[in-house]
């Protein structure tokens, strides 16, 4: 007895439990569907921002475009919601739920695509392209400073061309005096040697005239760099400053194909392959044939320091030219929708604010199961009997009142019209729902 007791408390704690969490639910029901609709227009409004910021006309079709996408994403979120707010948590069986869990993930990617991103657009595309021309901005300055080392790596082997001329110039100096060949005077190896040097010294000439181009382009360059950082954050519509962007970043790249062709490298590579080949070779004039094959013994020396010193020049410019060139960058100007998406892990904020007001209403949802399923837990080992409360009680017995009334009445008669009567459900106080 004491055990039967006991489990009727548990019931009666349970059944007044359940009624106690259906009358909160009964109080948020009056108004969340307005918080709903609420999420949902706020959605669409954000929605319009961001298809306003791809449609390039600015006409009223355009416009009415973008409000009937929005409008049909704001009714889409609502009613999406409104079915999944009342049936999720109202079914029971497992396959039934798995179902609905199913078309909740997939509504909710859907949103995502048709909403979410747009919302993000608008809530970020602004800074979005602003970090766009910041990114490029530091790739066009990367692809400078590269073609402006490369420049003066190139204008480097002006020291290696000087080094090679002075030892020419040395040994023409030497054959004056008699020292290289043993013979003084300028005969035909100081004829040779003076060539070469001469040679040298245009090339020296010509990499040295580089010199002040290439600076004048450098400058150039970090001017145009200047005014392309100032456009990025400078205020005002980005639109207009992506266009100002534009034209300063096709003067930029004007200025990088500059710094590439004032590299003196290939030329000094050429002048290196020829210092070697093209040698006019004097007549040999000594006064003996004893002078002259010691004149040929010193050209044929002369020639062969010429080529190892062209192999060196060659190679000291050919590692010049193998310097990694800088990159082509290309400014290609994006939509705010594109950038945000580009641009996606420096707007995360963004990104989270955007998704949750499409999707915030999930988490209703899940509240919605947890409640229910409490309501049923307190119901559960309870008959419906003895689930019913004095204002059910009372409704049932006046029903069944008027059907007691109609089975008296006579046959063909027409039956006695009930009564009007009023449901009054007294307050569930403690001494009701015990």
């Amino acid at each position: 007895m004491d055990d039967d007791a006991r489990l009727s408390r548990e019931q009666a704690e349970g059944l007044r439990h359940a009624r106690e969490l259906e009358g909160h639910l009964s109080w948020l029901d009056a108004f969340t569907p307005a918080a709903l609709g609420v999420l949902a227009v706020a959605s669409g409004i954000y929605t319009y921002l961001g298809v306003s910021s791809l449609l390039d006309d600015t006409g009223a079709l355009s416009f009415f475009a973008a409000v009937a996408y929005s409008v049909a994403v704001s009714v889409g979120i609502f009613v999406f919601w409104s079915y999944l707010l009342r049936l999720l948590p109202a079914v029971r069986t497992a396959s039934a739920r798995v179902g609905l869990f199913m078309s909740m993930g997939l509504g909710s990617l859907a949103i995502v695509a048709m909403s979410s991103w747009l919302n993000a657009a608008a809530l970020a595309g602004a800074a979005a392209v602003e970090q766009h021309l910041a990114a490029t901005v530091q790739d066009y300055q990367d692809a400078l400073e590269d073609a402006h080392f490369n420049a003066l790596s190139a204008q480097a082997l002006e020291q290696d061309v000087t080094r090679v001329r002075q030892s020419f110039e040395d040994l023409s100096e030497q054959e004056a005096t008699g020292d290289l060949s043993g013979i003084a005077g300028r005969g035909a190896v100081f004829r040779v040697l003076r060539q070469k040097s001469a040679e040298l010294l245009a090339l020296e000439e010509q990499i040295a005239a580089l010199e002040a181009p290439i600076d004048q382009a450098f400058a150039e360059g970090n001017a145009i760099l200047s005014r392309m950082r100032a456009l990025t954050v400078e205020r005002g519509p980005v639109e207009a400053r992506s266009v100002a962007f534009s034209e300063e970043a096709v003067r930029l790249a004007g200025v990088i194909t500059q710094l590439r062709q004032l590299s003196a490298a290939p030329f000094v590579e050429r002048a290196a392959r020829d210092l070697a080949a093209s040698v006019v070779l004097p007549e040999l004039d000594g006064s003996s044939a004893e002078i002259r094959n010691g004149q040929a013994a010193t050209i044929t020396s002369v020639l062969e320091v010429l080529g190892q010193r062209a192999e060196t020049l060659e190679a000291a410019a050919s590692a010049v030219i193998a310097l990694t060139p800088p990159a082509e960058i290309t400014y290609t100007p994006l939509s705010a929708a594109d950038a945000v998406i580009r641009y996606a892990r420096n707007f995360v904020p963004s990104w989270a604010g955007a998704i949750a007001i499409d999707l915030l209403p999930a988490v209703l949802v899940f509240i919605l199961m947890v409640v229910q399923a409490a309501i049923r837990g307190g119901r559960a080992p309870v008959s419906v009997e003895n689930a019913i409360t004095l204002g059910e009680l009372r409704a049932a017995m006046v029903a069944l009142k008027d059907v007691e009334a109609m089975e008296r009445a006579e046959p063909g008669a027409a039956p006695p019209r009930p009564a009007p009567h009023v449901l009054e459900v007294p307050p569930r106080d403690n001494a009701e729902r015990s």
